[in-house]
């Protein structure tokens, strides 16, 4: 069911969509359409949207930041760099829980939270 005034689709830049795709798979376990060779559409079981060739922009550089949730975060870290991706920033507190961010194969910059830290 759709509502009114929420974000309903969100959509990546990414310098090789097949990349994105395959880390975003193996990693969080998202479930992806390809449209081509430069678009692949995806769902995370709550969120769809797609990653498009391009070129994508960091926190840094003005673009949002995408923060996904983790029961746990060192799971989800070593996880991230086994698929290919780079810690950009440790693990760090903040009010609320814990977080670190990443950079994915295709170019895009996310974090991940949770209320543990990360030994919790």
């Amino acid at each position: 069911m759709h509502h009114d005034n929420r974000i309903d689709y969100v959509e990546f830049a990414s310098q090789d969509p097949a990349a994105s795709r395959a880390f975003f798979e193996t990693v969080f376990a998202w479930t992806f359409q390809d449209y081509g060779p430069d678009y692949t559409a995806f769902d995370d079981g709550r969120l769809q949207g797609g990653f498009f060739r391009g070129k994508p922009r960091g926190a840094d550089d003005g673009a949002p930041l995408l923060v996904l949730y983790a029961d746990r975060l060192q799971p989800v870290l070593e996880a991230v760099l086994a698929a290919g991706g780079a810690i950009l920033k440790p693990v760090f507190p903040f009010p609320g829980g814990s977080r670190f961010q990443f950079r994915e194969p295709g170019g895009n910059e996310l974090a991940v939270w949770s209320e543990r830290d990360l030994a919790g």
